[in-house]
């Protein structure tokens, strides 16, 4: 067994996972600060990396690790990095969506909750002295038809919270035979027909950007409220905010933003439309900064399934 493989990891994670490495044989180095002009300057006396979305891992990165065997993403998504050159030079790529997925069902559940029942708005009246009942009535979800784009783990995990409000829940997914006990899998015209809530669960893809715009909501029969714990650039903003306006869609649940620095660790100021202060001052939008899958418990099992993942390789 070969147990000197090194491997850099370049983001900080729950110690468990370069301590996890180390423990049985491998050998870890750090390096959270450096640009990425440095890393790459080191790079290839590495046969391993770990991720998370510090800078994009792209094919002139990869072209000067000459060594790499793998690259191991502490995350969900594998967007920040060239998937298709990596296999071409035969690197395999580990993520970890079952690390998060639970926290993401939870987010959801909850963003629904407090965009249907006005508990974001209400908490600020009640806040600042303002006693308005009858203004805040709410909107139960029993009775509704929940409709989750995407079926995988995040998919999985907010059906399978959604268990005990009675509703119907279906999902679409490009993918044949997703459907399970807490979700019904539909064609895309039956979604479109029956849905009074809309969940994004998708990876950011080629497919995926831009997804959520005009055409996509003219084809929804009904008024719905839209969540999205996926991806940001999923969603035409300008086109959300439309159809906001126009009452097409009741409100949304965004935790993330089209308008996010591709390391989801700020917004890009220099990029924000007048439709995101419309978000901002809306009274129907519940706004996160990217933390569905950002819990004390999912740090430490998105490293858990990292490190598991590498080691199986390895054996």
């Amino acid at each position: 067994m070969n147990t000197s493989y090194k491997i850099l990891a370049i983001d900080s994670n729950h110690e468990c996972l370069n301590g996890g490495l180390r423990d049985v044989g491998f050998v870890v180095d750090e390096d959270y600060t450096s640009p990425k002009e440095i890393i790459e300057q080191k790079i290839a006396d590495y046969d391993g990396m770990i991720v998370r979305s510090r800078f994009p891992i792209d094919k002139s990165f990869l072209e000067k690790a000459a060594k790499l065997k793998f690259i191991g993403r502490v995350g969900a998504g594998l967007e920040n990095i060239d998937e298709e050159y990596a296999a071409e030079r035969g690197i395999v790529l580990f993520n970890s969506p079952e690390g998060n997925r639970d926290s993401v069902g939870e987010h959801a559940v909850g963003m629904l909750l407090m965009l249907m029942h006005h508990l974001r708005r209400a908490d600020n009246e009640v806040r600042n002295g303002i006693w308005k009942r009858e203004e805040n009535r709410g909107d139960e979800l029993k009775g509704k038809t929940v409709g989750l784009i995407g079926y995988g783990n995040m998919g999985n995990a907010f059906a399978k919270r959604l268990q005990g409000f009675d509703v119907n829940v279906i999902c679409y997914d490009i993918l044949p035979n997703k459907g399970n006990e807490f979700a019904k899998q539909v064609t895309l015209q039956e979604f479109f027909e029956q849905v009074d809530v809309i969940s994004l669960h998708t990876p950011q893809t080629l497919e995926t950007t831009k997804m959520i715009d005009a055409d996509f909501i003219a084809n929804v029969k009904k008024p719905f409220y839209f969540v999205n714990t996926a991806r940001g650039k999923a969603v035409v903003t300008k086109d959300l905010v439309k159809a906001m306006k126009s009452g097409k869609v009741l409100g949304a649940a965004l935790d993330v933003l089209e308008f996010e620095k591709s390391s989801f660790e700020r917004l890009v100021a220099s990029e924000l439309p007048e439709e995101f202060q419309y978000l901002i001052e809306a009274e129907n939008v519940v706004l996160a900064p990217h933390i569905a899958g950002w819990t004390h418990q999912s740090k430490i099992k998105l490293a858990e399934f990292i490190r598991d993942k590498i080691i199986a390789w390895r054996e």
